[in-house]
């Protein structure tokens, strides 16, 4: 498949994480949220090519749309054609 580490150039957008530790493939929802969020057009190419765009859209689908900036899902949706979003639910308050 391909190397289980990100690229060097990946490091900026998991500041929060450790980034050493993280796994292209376990977390690969991880990933391809962030590189959606504040990843560069570089970045978003090579989430393409490493997951596919079937995979990105899958994930996609299922993750809370609340969890991705609204441009850049606008964007992503677009892209990746991905028509149906996860809206989490309110809270009951």
């Amino acid at each position: 498949m391909f190397d289980k580490k990100l690229p060097e150039n990946m490091r900026p957008l998991f500041w929060s994480y450790n980034f050493n530790a993280l796994d292209v493939e376990k977390d690969r929802g991880l990933v391809i949220a962030q590189v959606i969020n504040y990843g560069t057009w570089r970045q978003w190419k090579w989430i393409a090519g490493a997951y596919g765009e079937e995979n990105i859209k899958k994930i996609i689908s299922t993750m809370p749309a609340t969890g991705f900036r609204p441009g850049a899902l606008k964007l992503a949706s677009l892209l990746f054609s991905i028509d149906i979003l996860t809206y989490a639910p309110r809270g009951s308050h």
